[in-house]
């Protein structure tokens, strides 16, 4: 029904589904599932998506089964590697570069003060060439639910 739905309204012929999001998204202050932090266009050929090396981390199945659906697909697939933090205060993180903005000229790349920080950052420049990578520390961000491309969606009018 979702994806006659889809057809219908936004004239979509395919819809790929993924199982489930980062695992510490369906925490209290989470998202419950947001695609955001898994997967995302970097153009209409290329699919980036979080890539958890870390088989200690919860979020190494979800990356796998991520892969595994986005390798049957006719896209470019590009692992962005997850930091190598793995755990905060709180438990196991659910840190991604994934969840970033696109702008004119620019990307604003969430930042974990973490040595991930500059691989995410290259990989980032090879998919949006042209464009300047920009860190933007987002752990507060995370801390609370979402990421820098969460805090930049649409507001409603006042009255509306």
């Amino acid at each position: 029904d979702v994806e006659a739905e889809f057809a219908r309204t936004l004239g979509v012929d395919r819809v790929i589904w993924f199982e489930r999001g980062l695992v510490r998204d369906y925490e209290d202050f989470g998202t419950r599932g947001h695609v955001d932090i898994v997967a995302c266009f970097a153009d209409e050929n290329t699919i980036l998506y979080h890539d958890q090396r870390n088989p200690e981390h919860p979020d190494f199945e979800v990356s796998q089964q991520v892969r595994s659906v986005l390798d049957q697909t006719e896209f470019r697939v590009i692992p962005v590697p997850a930091p190598e933090t793995i755990r905060d205060e709180h438990g196991f993180t659910d840190y991604s570069y994934i969840n970033h903005y696109i702008c004119n000229g620019a990307v604003i790349l969430c930042a974990f003060d973490d040595p991930g920080d500059a691989v995410a950052k290259s990989v980032l420049e090879q998919a949006y060439p042209g464009r300047a990578i920009v860190l933007v520390d987002a752990r507060e961000i995370f801390a609370r639910g979402g990421g820098i491309h969460c805090i930049t969606q649409q507001q409603p009018a006042a009255g509306s």
